[in-house]
């Protein structure tokens, strides 16, 4: 969770830098958007793992939380290019 909030700041700061584009917002618009939805599913994990026998991580969970941190990279790679 702290290296996706790092890569968003990041991006957001690399998206607004020189000024905002309307690229660079809508990029930045993105980031924050995948940081959110990573943000919400690492949260439902937290309180899965709270119980006295937290449950198997699904894979409609574990496939959401990887294409979150797959998209915020390739976002992210995209504003350095």
């Amino acid at each position: 969770t702290l290296a996706g909030t790092v890569a968003a700041v990041l991006a957001g700061k690399t998206a607004l830098h020189g000024g905002p584009s309307v690229a660079g917002v809508l990029i930045c618009t993105l980031c924050a958007a995948l940081w959110l939805g990573f943000l919400g599913l690492a949260h439902r994990r937290i309180s899965a793992l709270a119980t006295p026998r937290p449950p198997v991580l699904g894979p409609r969970h574990a496939t959401a939380a990887t294409l979150c941190t797959v998209a915020l990279a390739l976002c992210g790679a995209a504003l350095l290019f």
